[in-house]
């Protein structure tokens, strides 16, 4: 279940926090920039997560994404927020994670309209994969799917149009830090 009162941390073009908004209003046709982040978990055998967003979010709607992300809340660390956020959409918890992508910003437009703006630092994260190991929120997830990296780095390539546009931009850029899935000689994941 959502928070009702959950603020997000608005920022100014450098990066530096300049107040808080309530995360229910933020996401509109003019969102200001404003701090998240996403994870990419993988397994043991080097497959990773991706989920497809609940019919409910506001933005991106039943669109193939990332494993999860989230908003840090005011004054929240940004390890306990992945934490939290590992936990209330996918029911894990973490075994290990690293931050792999620090500086990554994006903005997009959903085809309804309402943008995201975010400052969006990017973990990747293992688990041991097991029946039973997620239990997705369905108010945050629908399904989910372990995927080959390199199968969904070209389904990416293939039809961006099928997959949120942060996942489209950053699993490319993981790519090139050679992780979990990586093939032997080859230049993508």
């Amino acid at each position: 279940m959502a928070v009702v009162d959950e603020q997000v941390v608005l920022l100014s073009e450098s990066g530096s926090a300049i107040g808080v908004a309530p995360k229910a209003t933020v996401h509109t046709a003019h969102t200001p920039l404003h701090l998240a982040f996403s994870c990419h978990i993988f397994d043991e055998a080097g497959r990773v997560l991706v989920t497809r967003r609940a019919l409910a979010k506001r933005t991106w709607p039943g669109v193939w994404t990332n494993s999860f992300c989230g908003h840090p809340a005011p004054g929240e660390a940004m390890d306990a927020a992945v934490e939290r956020r590992a936990a209330a959409e996918l029911g894990v918890t973490l075994e290990s994670y690293t931050l792999a992508l620090p500086d990554f910003r994006y903005r997009a437009v959903d085809a309804s309209g309402v943008v995201e703006n975010e400052i969006c630092p990017v973990y990747t994260a293992r688990v041991t994969a097991g029946e039973g190991l997620l239990t997705p929120n369905p108010d945050e997830v629908m399904e989910y799917q372990w995927a080959d990296p390199v199968l969904l780095l070209a389904a990416i390539e293939a039809t961006p149009w099928a997959f949120s546009p942060w996942l489209t931009l950053q699993l490319p850029r993981l790519a090139g830090l050679g992780l979990p899935g990586q093939v032997a000689g080859a230049a993508a994941l």
